[in-house]
């Protein structure tokens, strides 16, 4: 599959896909979106894949923002569709069985920072700055942002960042909850890959069960919460991994995960 705006690179078990225009800092027009779209759905059908990780051409940025020039002549009506294709490539990223991964390399501003909410773990280097910038051009965020974000910092820290439009830096980011991690830029995808590394040594339909359960029980009562995961909890008794796992374990040697 060719692309012009995205690479898309698979080893074994873990992927890595790269947002490649750095003269524009990687900004996310209507063409890479689609290009996303159909680097998403592409993974989706891998069954071999345990984890991918996103990353941002160069050292510069992530992903600096949309594609401000493409959006400044927008008409309502193609602002409703360009969000919407954004929504759409986003949920698609947040609804993939396996883990995902950011590595934040650069600027994570406005669609960038929006990219990094729908993964599943952030890490950052030291360079990183993240940010939803959107209401100094008039706008607010329109890739989920002042959803994501909110549900994963709280409510007054994403008013903060939504109203005043201002940058934060990698230790801020960890502080307040927004990262995971923050290493030196130099090593930040070895460390990406040594957690996509971990992932895939674990049963792969237990881990798609886990992020499944989290993923919607967070936004259920907690007794249906629970009642999600005692049932996905049965069901993973009647797989061939569960028992090769519990075997392995009784045996004292490493599991052989086929996941099925």
């Amino acid at each position: 599959m060719a692309f012009e705006n995205i690479r898309l690179d698979v080893d074994g078990p873990q992927a890595t896909l790269t947002i490649d225009r750095p003269k524009s800092l990687n900004a996310l027009n209507a063409a890479t979106l689609r290009e996303l779209e159909a680097a998403l759905r592409a993974l989706a059908q891998n069954e071999e894949l345990r984890a991918l990780i996103i990353t941002g051409a160069g050292e510069k940025a992530f992903v600096a923002g949309a594609d401000i020039a493409q959006m400044a002549s927008l008409s309502t009506a193609q602002a409703r569709q360009f969000s919407a294709l954004g929504h759409r490539v986003l949920h698609m990223l947040e609804a993939l069985s396996f883990p995902t991964i950011a590595a934040v390399n650069g600027f994570a501003l406005g669609g960038g920072c929006e990219v990094a909410l729908a993964c599943d773990l952030i890490y950052a280097s030291e360079r990183a700055r993240f940010g939803q910038p959107e209401v100094g051009l008039g706008v607010i965020p329109g890739f989920g942002g002042t959803q994501r974000l909110a549900r994963l910092i709280g409510r007054a820290r994403a008013m903060e960042m939504i109203f005043t439009g201002d940058p934060i830096d990698a230790a801020k980011a960890k502080e307040i909850g927004l990262v995971l991690e923050v290493v030196p830029a130099e090593k930040l995808l070895e460390h990406c890959r040594g957690i996509a590394a971990k992932i895939a040594l674990k049963g792969p339909v237990a881990v798609a069960q886990a992020k499944r359960a989290i993923q919607f029980g967070l936004d259920a009562d907690l007794r249906s919460a629970n009642e999600l995961e005692r049932q996905a909890f049965a069901m993973l008794f009647g797989t061939e991994d569960q028992r090769e796992g519990m075997k392995a374990f009784l045996e004292k040697r490493a599991p052989s995960f086929k996941g099925r």
